[in-house]
């Protein structure tokens, strides 16, 4: 979020109670959507990630001691055709680094204690090392500060959900008698799940549902597992074979899913997992919290600089991301339940009707694309224009689809929309009117006689034929005259 918005070039300051950044590999992939939107702030930041990251290609499902269904990740519709595993520690050590070269610090140790809203700013307490105070002023305030977050909690926004009733188990470590090339292996087992990450080398993350909650539901009473009982569960789920080795870090934990019903409260705003909670499975978490701020960071950037009005822009942040966060939840909860599956009859459903649908090309493409997030979009957007019938081509709330050549839409230091048109005096004309708003020249429309208009954030905002201009120019003047 700091980045964008500095890139944006906005006065941003950010500030984290802890005295460091994480030591522990934590949210583990990173999917394609994400790499594209990173690559939109900084190609060089991406090809950072990649480069420090264990591309994997395939995720692979067994049971019964056979793999009965798999995931061809590669199949995703993105030059960035494969989960991307690199350790949370490493992703916030790229981002804080990049961060710095806009010349931000990250402020630590720093507590928030209290905020007020007024109408034209947000005044919030401080509490830095020391026990020094600080009363800070500020346009807008973004909670990104976790499960617990203190932000959340000062607006007394209510985390709606439940915490589910059983216990699991992590581990990072060390391996040895892992077969084939780096997968995520998903294990259905007549006793729960287990799965495993690769990371890089002989290491792996190591995840598994172990019974129902030992104690008080959220609170962590189980102990941190042992190596003992990381090797049992693998020795009984697993193929066999596997040895654990040296542990980086092991942990128990339990599973809560929880969402706020409103991502804003004036000008405050909420995003990540001060947002939402859910199961990790998937590896959605990390992800749909930075697509949060990549959907944020832009409209907050133009409503800065007034060049567009506050509404609808900063409503449609909660509309648009309240509903991707909706469907995250009931996707991971789905597949949390897929894995911890009981009962012979049940589970001999499950392995077939994954065995049979996995095994369709089409059913396989999608499911690839929904994985890597490729197929995150906003439908029920009120920034979506009307969609007209001009064939062939992405229709207003999907992504757009990135070309081999083109330049990522939304990159630099100002955030634009572009237009996909044919070439023509008119539509010059026009972009030369609203030059702070998109774009100064057109880019190659998807489909003959079609025209479309795409958000910084390159998510297709109107669609239409390539004579109604005016419809573009009526969409650009409701953002930039004031409501």
């Amino acid at each position: 979020m700091a980045s964008e918005l500095a890139r944006y070039g906005e006065t941003v300051r950010i500030f984290d109670q802890n005295a460091q950044r994480t030591d522990k590999s934590k949210a583990l992939v990173i999917w394609a959507r994400t790499l594209e939107l990173l690559e939109r702030m900084d190609p060089a930041l991406t090809a950072r990630f990649v480069e420090t990251g264990l591309k994997v290609r395939q995720a692979e499902i067994f049971s019964g001691g056979k793999e009965i269904a798999s995931v061809d990740i590669t199949q995703a519709d993105s030059p960035y055709n494969f989960a991307l595993m690199i350790p949370q520690s490493e992703t916030e050590r790229l981002l804080e680094e990049h961060l710095a070269h806009h010349g931000v610090k990250v402020e630590r140790e720093v507590k928030l204690t209290g905020l007020q809203q007024k109408s034209d700013c947000v005044s919030c307490k401080l509490v830095h090392p020391g026990s020094k105070e600080e009363i800070a002023s500020t346009r807008w305030l973004i909670g990104c500060d976790g499960a617990h977050s203190t932000v959340r909690h000062q607006l007394g926004m209510e985390f709606q959900g439940d915490s589910l009733l059983s216990d699991w188990i992590l581990a990072d470590t060390h391996l040895s008698g892992v077969t084939g090339e780096p997968a995520i292996k998903i294990y259905w087992h007549a006793d729960g799940g287990l799965v495993l990450f690769p990371m890089g080398g002989s290491r792996y993350r190591v995840i598994a549902d172990v019974g129902e909650s030992s104690g008080s539901i959220g609170e962590g009473n189980r102990a941190v597992p042992t190596v003992e009982e990381i090797q049992q569960v693998l020795e009984v789920r697993g193929p066999g074979g596997i040895q654990v080795g040296d542990p980086v870090w092991l942990a128990s934990f339990t599973i809560n899913e929880r969402k706020v019903s409103d991502y804003r409260s004036g000008r405050v705003f909420l995003a990540g997992d001060a947002a939402h909670i859910h199961s990790p499975a998937g590896g959605q978490g990390m992800n749909t919290g930075m697509q949060d701020a990549f959907n944020l960071a832009w409209k907050l950037a133009l409503v800065s600089r007034r060049t567009c009005s506050a509404e609808p822009l900063l409503d449609s942040y909660s509309t648009e991301r309240s509903a991707i966060a909706k469907n995250v939840l009931e996707a991971t909860g789905r597949a949390t339940t897929l894995l911890v599956l009981k009962g012979n009859v049940k589970q001999a459903i499950r392995n077939h009707v994954a065995s049979l649908a996995l095994g369709l090309a089409p059913v396989a493409h999608s499911m690839a694309n929904t994985l890597t997030e490729v197929a995150v979009g906003y439908a029920e957007s009120p920034l979506n224009g009307e969609p007209a019938q001009i064939g062939r081509g992405p229709k207003p709330g999907q992504r757009v689809p990135i070309r081999r050549g083109d330049s990522p839409i939304g990159s630099g230091s100002f955030p634009r929309f572009a237009l996909f048109a044919r070439d023509t005096p008119t539509v010059r004309s026009l972009l030369f009117k609203y030059s702070r708003l998109v774009e100064p020249s057109p880019r190659q429309p998807f489909n003959e006689g079609g025209l479309w208009l795409a958000r910084p954030d390159a998510y297709v905002a109107l669609s239409a034929g390539e004579d109604s201009l005016n419809l573009v120019a009526d969409y650009l003047n409701r953002l930039t005259q004031p409501v």
